[in-house]
């Protein structure tokens, strides 16, 4: 178990836009950063860091939090596992405590999972490094295939012995479970059976974009034409590989840096590329592009170059990956190698500078790309020419921006030798068929659950008690510790018996004019998270204590830190307007918080004692069939004419706090 010792200098060490900056591409918003949500699909930025506060908020998603829950959140790191990556990336010595037999096995399946990937990752990686048939066999491949030892290292590539249960007896005898190495594809278990899956090949860990190990890719070296050449972990829970790009661990800074991504298909490809000093590469390893892969991408970068080899053929079959792209709203660029060449082999051949000067100069566009690919085909055939006009038309489509649309409409055009008015005729009519086509699925689904709908839609009705309970915990975290001139009014008659209302000024903490407040009405959150809040600052309080909003994001209850997070980071949403920009002026809490303490209060106030008068209406009706139902009923009027008279006291306090 990690020390408290250990926990609090990870705390006071890292920093969330540096932890964050790994993995989402941040750009400078006044005193806070912005990007791209991780967890949606969203082209304007919604998800905002600050560094003052030490904590994010994604607003499409409405999580948020430190750098201890984003790890979380976006790797399903355990809360021990973030504090040990933390630990590491800021070079901090992690002090253990004993752990009990019950702590050890609350250890879950998902987290089992990964330390056991780990574990393959080493020895197969130590195998390749140090046995004799892994030097002379693994090794001796790289090396043929041109890596270096560095590059070998790098990408921790690593070689299974060619024998059948080498490295599952290996893990059982450190005492890892069948059940994880069955689970993560690393054994296969048929009946009393187990063998390793990878046994003879070289392998190529993928990693997940922090580092975690989260399958492998196998390489046979046997030229036996009835064994696949290569061989994929199988899904799991913590590999998918529609969901994740070989290499992105190595390229994610890379690639923020040089604010591209080249897009190449095998790992061979991306090691190379690597050697010869382009880092911003990763791949999708033989499989067909998908949305989630490109929006890894795009939390990095917008912008994507696809790099294609010679074969003709693999080129058409890969140009739907271009539409996914530019579905997604980013933008691509192709880069196609001479015939026979592929990313590898060109590597190779050329030096750091000809690569370099070879990729900046032959990227092309998409539309002088499938211009310059099919043009051949058309000939002199005014059909087949009018057929790759729509084609190239139809990717345009795809395209979210209009203005963008409207641009490579006007290039294709003069690519093409068209008049715009046809193209954009052409474009609006696939707009129509697409919106049609996306009505008439509406309409089908529509269709199918309206009965259900009509029973089970209802207008979700506005909890205003909880938005004031929010809002109140939320002025207690930011400004609890302000001192403020308060305004009571009291009400005064006469001598002709009108009422008026007299201004009384008193100074007072904010955190102690909230408390006494709801302490005299006796009023408690309905909100359990809420109310935990609260009586923990009314604690420190009491024990005059002053607290930080960090007592709270670093609270060692994550619900608790993550609900923190998120009403801290409430009040930076509007930097996301760029208000600053467009010469709005957004007027501060605090030159108006004895307005808004007093506001709030006098609105929950209010808010209960209407589910109090309501609650004695409801009473009366049930006391019908009671013997002393007129004494009760009359005792409840009471009640009810006394709530009513503090109804409009309040409301006229509130007219004057309002004006």
């Amino acid at each position: 178990m990690i020390s408290r010792d250990t926990i609090d200098k990870v705390f006071e060490t890292a920093r969330v836009e540096e932890v964050i900056g790994d993995f989402v591409q941040l750009k400078k918003a006044g005193s806070n950063y912005k990007g791209l949500s991780p967890f949606s699909d969203e082209r304007t930025p919604s998800f905002m860091v600050s560094p003052v506060k030490q904590i994010w908020k994604d607003f499409s998603t409405g999580k948020g939090g430190n750098a201890i829950s984003f790890l979380m959140e976006h790797e399903h790191y355990s809360y021990p596992e973030a504090i040990r990556f933390l630990a590491r990336k800021y070079n901090i010595e992690i002090e253990e405590t004993l752990q009990t037999d019950e702590q050890k096995e609350q250890a879950d399946a998902r987290e089992s999972m990964y330390l056991v990937s780990e574990f393959a990752k080493n020895y197969f990686h130590e195998i390749l490094l140090n046995d004799e048939k892994g030097k002379a066999i693994g090794f001796s491949y790289f090396k043929e295939r041109g890596f270096t030892d560095e590059i070998i290292k790098k990408f921790e590539l690593g070689y299974a012995l060619d024998e059948w249960t080498a490295f599952t007896n290996a893990a059982l005898e450190k005492k890892y479970e069948i059940e994880f190495l069955e689970k993560t594809g690393l054994t296969i278990v048929k009946d009393t059976k187990q063998f390793d899956r990878f046994k003879g090949r070289v392998l190529f860990p993928i990693h997940s974009m922090s580092g975690r190990i989260l399958g492998f890719g196998g390489r046979t070296l046997k030229t036996d034409k009835n064994v696949a050449k290569y061989l994929n972990s199988p899904e799991s829970e913590i590999y998918h590989k529609s969901k994740i790009l070989y290499g992105i661990y190595q390229a994610k800074q890379s690639i923020a840096k040089q604010d591209n991504c080249y897009l190449v298909e095998g790992y061979t490809d991306v090691i190379s590329m690597n050697q010869s000093g382009i880092e911003n590469v990763v791949a999708s390893s033989g499989t067909a592009l998908t949305p989630d892969q490109i929006r890894l991408i795009n939390r990095l970068t917008p912008n994507i170059t696809v790099l294609f080899d010679g074969d003709a053929a693999g080129i058409r079959a890969s140009l739907r990956g271009i539409d996914l792209i530019l579905e997604q709203g980013m933008n691509v660029k192709v880069i196609s190698f001479p015939e026979g060449d592929d990313p590898d082999s060109f590597a190779k051949k050329n030096s750091e500078e000809d690569l370099k000067e070879f990729l900046e100069n032959n990227a092309m566009d998409f539309i002088q790309f499938k211009t310059s690919l099919l043009i051949k085909d058309t000939a002199n055939d005014p059909v087949k020419k009018a057929s790759l006009i729509r084609e190239i038309v139809l990717s345009i489509s795809k395209i979210p921006n209009n203005i963008q649309r409207e641009v490579y409409i006007q290039e294709c055009a003069k690519i093409m030798d068209i008049s715009e008015e046809v193209l954009f005729k052409e474009l609006a009519q696939l707009s129509r068929k697409a919106q049609k086509q996306g009505q008439q699925n509406a309409h089908q689904i529509d269709s199918g659950f309206r009965g259900v709908k009509k029973e089970t839609q209802k207008i979700k009705k506005i909890d205003q008690q909880l938005i004031l309970e929010r809002e109140i915990i939320k002025i207690l975290l930011l400004y609890g510790n302000n001192k403020v001139d308060f305004i009571d009014y009291i009400v005064e008659y006469d001598d002709e018996g009108k009422k008026k209302m007299v201004k009384e000024v008193y100074e007072n903490l904010v955190s102690y004019e909230i408390y006494s407040h709801l302490q005299e009405d006796e009023i408690e959150f309905t909100n359990d998270i809420f109310q935990k809040i609260y009586f923990e600052i009314i604690h420190r309080l009491n024990q005059e204590e002053k607290f930080t909003t960090e007592t709270f994001t670093q609270h060692e209850d994550m619900v608790l830190g993550q609900a923190v997070s998120s009403l801290i980071m409430d009040e930076e949403k509007y930097v996301l307007s760029d208000w600053d920009r467009k010469e709005v002026v957004v007027k501060s809490k605090e030159e108006s918080l004895q307005k808004l303490v007093s506001d709030v209060i006098y609105r929950l106030r209010k808010i209960l004692i209407v589910k109090k008068i309501n609650a004695l209406k409801d009473e009366m009706v049930n006391l019908e069939e009671e013997d002393d139902f007129e004494n009760k009923r009359i005792e409840n009027l009471t009640l009810v004419k006394d709530y009513n008279n503090l109804k409009i006291l309040i409301s006229d306090k509130l007219t004057v706090v309002v004006d």
